[in-house]
C-alpha cells in the first residue's frame, strides 16, 4: 500500500514543512486527465512520491460506436489498481446509449460519479462532434443529460472548454445545464481550436463564473506556485483547481502549492529519480519491446524537461538515446548534472 505522505518524510527539512501544511488548505487540487499519460501507473507513482492531489480523473473512456470497454480502460479503472487514490472515471461521447453503457460499467465497479469530457481539443475528436466540438450542440447535450438523469442515479460532473470556435459557445449551454444537478463543471479557459497554444482567456472564464449557478472548477496554465496565487487572486470564489500539463512538467507543484512554498525539498532530484525509475519499470514491464518504452518515456520527458536547467538540451539528449542502456545512462547523467547545480 502506498503511503500518502512518504514523500514528505523523505526530506531533511522542507518535507516536514510540506507535511504540516498539506491538509490545512481551504482549496482542493485535482489532476486533469491527459490521455496517454495519467493512467494508473503514473497516478500511483505520483501519489506515492509527491502527493498534493486530492482527486484524480481517469483519462476518458471512448467507445467509437461499439458498446465494448477496451481492456486498457478496464485495467485503468480496476479498484485494485487505484486503491490509494480518490479517482473519478471519465467518458467522451456524443451518444446517450454510449453514455448509459459506461454508467452501468463504472457503477458495477463501485464508482458513483462519471465525468463527461466536453474539453478535448484535438481535431480527430472535434470533427466527430465530441470533446470541445460538442459544446456548441446545446440540444444534444440536453438530450443526453435528460436520458442519463432519467434512467440512472449516477452523479454527473463535466469537463469543458469554453467552446471550439468561440468562447461564447459555453454560455449558450448554461441554460441547459441549469436544468440538471450537475456536481461541478471544470472549465479549461481556452477554446478547442487553440489546442494548447496561446494564453488562457481569464475574462471569458469570469463571464462563465457570472453566468451559472453551478460550481465551477478552474483549469489551465497552472504551471507554477506564483501562477496559482495569481489565479486565486483573480477568482476568489473558486476553490477547486485542476492541474494538467503543469503537474507532469513539475511533479512537485501540487505539494508546493498546498504548502504555500516556492522551495523544493533538499533531495529534489533524488526523489524525482526514484519516481522516474518507478514509472519506467512499470511501463517497461507492460509494454513490448524497446521502441514502445522509448516513445512512452520521450512523451513524459517532453514535459519533464521543462523543470530542468536547460530544457531544450535535456530533451534533445533524451531523444538521442536509442536503446534502453543509452536511455538509462542519459537520464543518470542529466540528474547528476542537476544535482551538481543545487
Amino acid at each position: 500500500m502506498f503511503n500518502k505522505v512518504s514523500y514528505f518524510t523523505k526530506g531533511k527539512g522542507q518535507g516536514c514543512i510540506f507535511a504540516a501544511n498539506l491538509f490545512l488548505m481551504s482549496f482542493t487540487l485535482l489532476s486533469s486527465p491527459l490521455q496517454g499519460f495519467t493512467d494508473f501507473r503514473f497516478r500511483n507513482a505520483f501519489h506515492h512520491f509527491f502527493g498534493g492531489i486530492d482527486t484524480f480523473y481517469a483519462p476518458y473512456i471512448r467507445l467509437d460506436g461499439k458498446l465494448v470497454i477496451k481492456s486498457s480502460y478496464q485495467r485503468d479503472l480496476q479498484l485494485e489498481n487505484n486503491a490509494a487514490l480518490n479517482l473519478i472515471p471519465q467518458v467522451m461521447t456524443n451518444d446517450a446509449d454510449e453514455f448509459l453503457f459506461v454508467v452501468k460499467y463504472i457503477q458495477d465497479l463501485g464508482y458513483t460519479e462519471l465525468n463527461w469530457n466536453l474539453g478535448c481539443p484535438y481535431p480527430m475528436v472535434t470533427k466527430r462532434g465530441m470533446g470541445s466540438g460538442l459544446v456548441k450542440e446545446a440540444d444534444k447535450i440536453d438530450h443526453i443529460l435528460d436520458r442519463v438523469h432519467a434512467e440512472t442515479n449516477v452523479t454527473v460532473s463535466m469537463k469543458m472548454r469554453m467552446g471550439y470556435e468561440d468562447s461564447s459557445e459555453i454560455l449558450d449551454t448554461f441554460p441547459v445545464l441549469e436544468k440538471y444537478p450537475i456536481k461541478n463543471i471544470a472549465i479549461h479557459a481556452r477554446i478547442g481550436k487553440q489546442l494548447y497554444k496561446g494564453g488562457v482567456d481569464l475574462d471569458a472564464f469570469q463571464r462563465c463564473v457570472e453566468s451559472t449557478s453551478h460550481k465551477l472548477y478552474y483549469n489551465g496554465d497552472i504551471t507554477t506556485v506564483d501562477a496559482f496565487k495569481k489565479m486565486q487572486e483573480r477568482f476568489p470564489s473558486i476553490d477547486h483547481w485542476m492541474i494538467g500539463r503543469g503537474l507532469i512538467a513539475d511533479p512537485f507543484l501540487p505539494s508546493m502549492i498546498k504548502a504555500n512554498t516556492f522551495e523544493y525539498p533538499e533531495n529534489r532530484w533524488a526523489i524525482f529519480s526514484e519516481f522516474h525509475d518507478t514509472i519506467y519499470q512499470d511501463y517497461d514491464a507492460f509494454l513490448s519491446g524497446p521502441t514502445p518504452i522509448k516513445m512512452k518515456m520521450q512523451g513524459f520527458w517532453e514535459f519533464f524537461a521543462n523543470s530542468f536547467s536547460n530544457p531544450q538540451k535535456t530533451f534533445k539528449a533524451i531523444k538521442k538515446a536509442n536503446n534502453p542502456r543509452a536511455y538509462q545512462s542519459t537520464v543518470a547523467e542529466i540528474l547528476k548534472k542537476e544535482m551538481s547545480l543545487t
